[in-house]
């Protein structure tokens, strides 16, 4: 059975998806998992009787097994919305939590997704002071520079595991030891870590971290914030005491158990499906730069998950790329899908030094469960036309 029969998708029989990183189609047996729970399990969580506990099982289940993939704590589970709420608590609840204490700075880096950015930049206008670290060309965080920001004034240090967009890995490890010897809180924005690298809360200090069910088989809406035993956070919203109150509100039993089934599924196949990754993803990447050799593979040099391939043509446009892919059936990004449209230069790819022209025409495709060999020998027969077709719509040739 290939990998893929098990997950839910309709795309016309040409079609080629290699948007994995935006979003993936909810896992066959995640759905199967939910479905009891909006019809005869479907009892509110915080109610007494029958139908109340039955929920109440089963959303502690679901909590102890998030817990579980996460090497973490049953109470150290935050249930979210999905990846931009986890953020939002994490970066400013964990700001908020300790700026009354004497401690104004919060730091992050000018790659991270605008979830965790606009929470920085919200921080600031809160009377935070606001910090980015300086990028390195690979799109590595220079650890130089975290040395000299991270000080004793700073209250959190947010760095992404796997940035969106390159897919370029940061030293994770490093930067939360930075930050605890500095006596700082850190989180991590872990959404394209989970089930690619190993996230084990056991052996990386980090403090908060945050996942997003709809990039491993979940459906969109479900996610959740790692907050370690004894963090400060203070909650975003308010009304109940729920999640320890730190998230109130009545609680998505469906959700989380598809949350733990998804995440369960995802590390049990991480291994093989990997490696598996990574041949097609490198396969795309050496046919697309013998066929055309002017191709500027963003992160090449540096360490990056196996299901992300970031590539600029000169004389092209992202929209133009992403048209002309479309009209043959293949699904692409620009890169964050929250930017889809816009032909500005990537605020990833600028802070790496990358040109505006060569930013404005970066295009991400993203391998995962439903794509085959097939679908990677038809991109690469039609990718000089789809850049022919390109460089037309821009009028650069």
């Amino acid at each position: 059975m290939p990998l893929g029969s098990r997950y839910i998708s309709h795309m016309p029989p040409a079609s080629v998806y290699l948007d994995h990183a935006a979003t993936t189609p909810v896992r066959a047996e995640v759905l199967e998992a939910m479905l009891p729970y909006f019809s005869a399990k479907f009892g509110n969580a915080s109610s007494t009787h029958r139908w109340g506990r039955e929920a109440r099982a089963a959303s502690d289940a679901a909590r102890e097994r998030i817990a579980a993939c996460l090497g973490a704590q049953p109470d150290e589970i935050c249930l979210t919305s999905g990846g931009t709420e986890a953020d939002n608590l994490a970066v400013l609840g964990g700001w908020r939590a300790q700026f009354g204490g004497g401690r104004p700075g919060i730091v992050a880096t000018p790659i991270e997704h605008k979830a965790v950015l606009q929470a920085v930049h919200q921080a600031a206008r809160e009377g935070g002071d606001e910090r980015l670290l300086r990028i390195a060309p690979s799109g590595h965080v220079d650890l130089d520079n975290a040395r000299a920001h991270i000080r004793d004034d700073v209250a959190i240090v947010s760095v992404m595991w796997v940035n969106n967009e390159t897919g370029v890995v940061q030293p994770i490890a490093e930067l939360a030891a930075l930050s605890k010897a500095a006596g700082a809180v850190f989180h991590t924005d872990a959404v394209q870590a989970f089930g690619k690298l190993a996230v084990d809360a056991r052996t990386v200090p980090f403090d908060f971290l945050s996942v997003s069910g709809h990039k491993f088989g979940a459906p969109k809406s479900i996610g959740a914030v790692f907050v370690r035993r004894g963090t400060p956070l203070t909650p975003l919203f308010f009304g109940g005491t729920q999640d320890r109150g730190r998230r109130p509100g009545t609680e998505n039993v469906p959700y989380a158990v598809a949350l733990a089934t998804a995440m369960e599924f995802t590390l049990r196949e991480q291994h093989a499906e990997c490696e598996r990754l990574r041949t097609l993803r490198d396969r795309l990447e050496a046919s697309l730069l013998a066929r055309v050799p002017e191709i500027v593979i963003h992160g090449r040099d540096a360490e990056r998950v196996p299901h992300i391939l970031h590539a600029s043509v000169p004389g092209t446009d992202s929209e133009s790329m992403l048209m002309a892919l479309d009209l043959q059936g293949i699904a692409a990004s620009s890169g964050s899908a929250c930017q889809s449209g816009s032909v500005t230069p990537s605020h990833v790819l600028s802070a790496m030094g990358v040109s505006p022209e060569l930013g404005s025409a970066a295009v991400r495709m993203s391998v995962g469960k439903l794509t085959t060999d097939a679908d990677i020998d038809r991109v690469v027969a039609i990718y000089p036309d789809v850049v022919r077709s390109a460089r037309a719509m821009s009028g650069a040739f």
